[in-house]
């Protein structure tokens, strides 16, 4: 049986030295590798087939049935690792938190501690006319974060 560890450690020496990273690895009982990879500066069709062809290449078909595939996170599928909140920094994103709160805003940081959203609204203040914009700034833990996804602008 091929175990995730070994398929892991395909992986890990195929990406060494590029700015890919993996977002998900999965190997089921009946062999179905599925793996999802990202890259800080954006994930093209020739990087999944090279991770792939490596994974393949390692792997006996006479002795192994598999199937396995390969894929980028996709821009529907939620955010999972840190290092795809800190690729995306400057993006919008919609965050639902585990107390069933939702936000939306930029996301003006990320780290290995959290993320900071910052979103405007507008306000009417005292002595003037019309309302202005008030931008504040929410930090977030990855703890208290359930989903986080990319926000598509057609802009």
């Amino acid at each position: 049986m091929i175990t995730t560890s070994y398929i892991s450690g395909i992986i890990d020496e195929t990406l060494e030295g590029t700015d890919m990273f993996v977002v998900s690895l999965k190997v089921s009982e009946s062999n179905l590798i599925q793996v999802i990879v990202d890259a800080d500066s954006g994930l093209s069709i020739d990087q999944c087939v090279r991770v792939s062809r490596s994974i393949e290449s390692q792997i006996n078909r006479d002795e192994e049935d598999f199937e396995l595939q390969v894929t980028s996170p996709g821009l529907s599928n939620p955010l999972v690792v840190t290092r795809q909140y800190i690729k995306n920094v400057g993006r919008d994103l919609k965050v639902t938190m585990n107390s069933g709160e939702v936000h939306e805003g930029n996301l003006i940081k990320a780290d290995e501690e959290g993320v900071v959203l910052e979103y405007s609204y507008k306000q009417r203040i005292e002595g003037r006319k019309k309302k202005e914009v008030i931008a504040e700034q929410l930090p977030l833990s990855y703890e208290d974060i359930k989903e986080a996804k990319v926000m598509i602008s057609f802009k």
